[in-house]
């Protein structure tokens, strides 16, 4: 079976940083991208950054300069390096993959919290 794993999340410091890391198992067919997610309480989840399987990346405005996404094809891995945090970052990160036959999986959700 298909499983997504996060880790990374937690409490951090505006201004701090954090790193997230996603690892895919059972997977049969390729996969074309993976992403980072983020639901704000009371909010939509809305996309942060993905990353497609030829490395082209796409961020939100609001995440721009601060955030990088990478990904690691072999491991089936992807990462999302969060650095000078702001309270407004607040959410439940979800990692998610697409594969080939254009089904997507979700990953549980880790909880970073920006506050000081």
């Amino acid at each position: 079976q298909v499983q997504l794993v996060e880790s990374g999340g937690g409490l951090v410091q505006p201004g701090g940083s954090l790193r997230l890391s996603c690892a895919a198992s059972g997977i049969t067919f390729p996969i074309i991208n993976m992403g980072w997610y983020r639901q704000a309480p009371g909010k939509q989840r809305e996309l942060v950054a993905t990353i497609d399987r030829f490395g082209g990346t796409n961020y939100a405005d609001s995440v721009k300069g601060r955030f990088t996404i990478s990904r690691d094809s072999a491991k089936n891995t992807v990462s999302l390096q969060m650095n000078s945090l702001k309270p407004e970052d607040t959410a439940v990160y979800y990692c998610k993959m697409r594969d080939t036959l254009q089904r997507d999986r979700w990953g549980q959700g880790t909880l970073v919290t920006v506050s000081s």
